[in-house]
């Protein structure tokens, strides 16, 4: 579970900074605003605001699973692309996974109706699976 939540937060810094415009190299990015508080508990939580708009935020607290102890974190960022465009994503990782919301995710496309009632017949008649 340690290893989903880093790769989680792997995946969240990459989509931010690949989202994010591209400043020249003469023309820096403030940081408007930053925080960062970790306790002992292995409790945290950061956030971060730029000059371009950028912000992320990300919160996280152990959670006892069974014989483990993993963090779950929920999180979020926004930023503007190169054309405009504003993102923003949610997230949540924690015993189900990675869960991200966005409006920028691609939707799988309703199953045409022939093939769903297709699988419900196949669902009801399993007998008709069997090999002979």
């Amino acid at each position: 579970m340690v290893k989903v939540v880093i790769v989680t937060l792997l995946v969240i810094i990459s989509v931010v900074v690949s989202g994010a415009p591209q400043q020249s190299a003469k023309e820096p990015v403030p940081i408007i605003s930053q925080e960062s508080d970790i306790q002992p508990d292995g409790t945290f939580k950061w956030s971060f605001e730029t000059g371009d708009g950028t912000k992320a935020e990300q919160s996280g607290q152990p959670k006892q699973i069974e014989q483990e102890t993993p963090v779950i974190v929920q999180g979020s960022a926004s930023w503007t692309d190169n054309e405009g465009n504003q993102h923003q994503l949610t997230y949540t990782a924690d015993e189900n996974g990675y869960q991200p919301q966005s409006p920028d995710i691609p939707v799988a496309p309703e199953i045409p109706a022939a093939i769903q009632r297709a699988l419900e017949y196949n669902a009801a008649h399993p007998e008709q699976d069997k090999e002979q």
